[in-house]
């Protein structure tokens, strides 16, 4: 008799990372804290550019470890601020959004009950 298991599924990275993306994006708190990590690893590596890595990062000894470095905290500064800009807007569609609701059911009520006057 021949063992027949099914082949195993393997991870593919591409579907993954969207799908983590998509997390990142959707949940707030989630995406506070990517962008909180995000900027500190940026910060970071900026102190650690001007300060102790000055030597091995010298532009004129070493220019594509300089352009690469500062390219790596660039490509940081701005995710985290595309990911502010993204939080912004969704705050301001949810609070959009409740003051409709708020508005709606304000309408609902006052036509539901006869204003005393």
């Amino acid at each position: 008799m021949v063992n027949q298991t099914p082949e195993e599924k393997r991870l593919q990275h591409g579907p993954f990372v969207i799908h983590v993306a998509r997390g990142v994006i959707r949940d707030q708190r989630i995406r506070r804290q990517v962008m909180v990590i995000v900027l500190v690893v940026a910060v970071v590596l900026m102190i650690l550019g001007t300060t102790v890595l000055q030597g091995p990062l010298d532009p004129h000894e070493r220019p594509g470890w300089f352009i690469f470095f500062w390219l790596i905290c660039a490509w940081l500064t701005v995710t985290a601020i595309l990911l502010a800009l993204f939080d912004l807007l969704a705050l301001t569609s949810a609070a959009r959004k409740a003051e409709r609701k708020l508005r709606k059911d304000i309408e609902q009520e006052s036509s539901v009950r006869p204003s005393n006057l």
